[in-house]
């Protein structure tokens, strides 16, 4: 049976993102790097020993022509199996705040505690994610579709951010006080990562056709390649067009969410004002430090 795992870090459909693969965004070269990207990666890729999908968000443009400095943000998969020479790597970020979006059973059936390894600049909190429709779309193999499952994540982004209200706040504080880098992380760094990061992205002023070609690159990343195996062989005895949903991005999916923040909130800043205490004087705050 699929690990429960899977169904809480809801992963998100990679299968129609292949055909828009987003372009390099506003790409630099990161002094931390320490190996040459492949030509298919974007430059902002950080390769890390034992961990996928690391990246910093530095080099973006926003709508008034202002750029998001480097090393000041970066988004993750998980952190804890980081090898000697990962860790060692990691040091050189100087990072501190790491915001873990896991949930508490997700944190328990990882071999590596990224607390045990990180101490005082580790957040996270306890708590169960929402499966909705996951467990019966499992229990029935008839219903297991790629279809079934592009709908079934569609609403999971939708309620995805209110969920992570608590995590999107300790993020943005932490981004907010400015005491040095901060990472967020997730299983996959792409879905809980994606949506706090494309937040980050818009209260910074990055236009969002930008924001969603940053959420794109995780299909497809580096270290992306062990997601499957990691979280259950079973999912190398699906057919690719039902694990698609579940190991990739698509923009759709991201469109959802925001389409959602707006309904209930009237805007994105509304949701972030209201839920995560970030208004006009956090978001001055957030831009004086984060662009150049």
């Amino acid at each position: 049976m699929l690990r429960t795992a899977l169904a809480l870090s809801l992963l998100a459909l990679t299968a129609p993102a292949f055909a828009e693969t987003a372009a390099p965004v506003a790409a630099h070269a990161h002094d931390h790097a320490q190996a040459s990207a492949a030509t298919t990666y974007d430059s902002r890729f950080v390769f890390l020993e034992g961990t996928r999908n690391f990246r910093d968000l530095g080099g973006m443009h926003t709508a008034d022509g202002k750029t998001v400095k480097s090393g000041l943000f970066f988004r993750s998969g998980p952190l804890g199996s980081l090898s000697d020479k990962g860790k060692a790597d990691f040091a050189k970020l100087h990072v501190a705040r790491i915001v873990d979006l896991r949930t508490t059973m997700e944190r328990k059936s990882d071999t590596y505690s990224q607390q045990a390894a990180f101490g005082d600049v580790y957040w996270t909190r306890d708590y169960a994610m929402s499966m909705g429709d996951m467990g019966s779309l499992f229990s029935d193999p008839s219903k297991l579709t790629g279809e079934n499952m592009r709908t079934m994540m569609t609403m999971a982004y939708r309620k995805m951010p209110k969920e992570q209200v608590p995590a999107y706040r300790e993020l943005f504080a932490s981004l907010v006080a400015g005491t040095g880098p901060v990472v967020v992380n997730c299983t996959a760094g792409k879905d809980r990562t994606g949506i706090a990061t494309a937040l980050v992205l818009t209260a910074l002023g990055v236009p969002y056709e930008t924001v969603k070609q940053d959420f794109l690159l995780s299909n497809g990343a580096p270290g992306m390649n062990t997601l499957s195996a990691s979280i259950s062989p079973m999912l190398s005895r699906l057919p690719a067009d039902v694990t698609a949903p579940l190991i990739g991005v698509d923009g759709a999916y991201l469109d959802a969410a925001f389409d959602q923040l707006r309904k209930d909130y009237g805007s994105i800043e509304g949701f972030l004002d209201r839920e995560l205490q970030v208004g006009p004087e956090q978001i001055g705050r957030l831009r004086a430090r984060m662009l150049r």
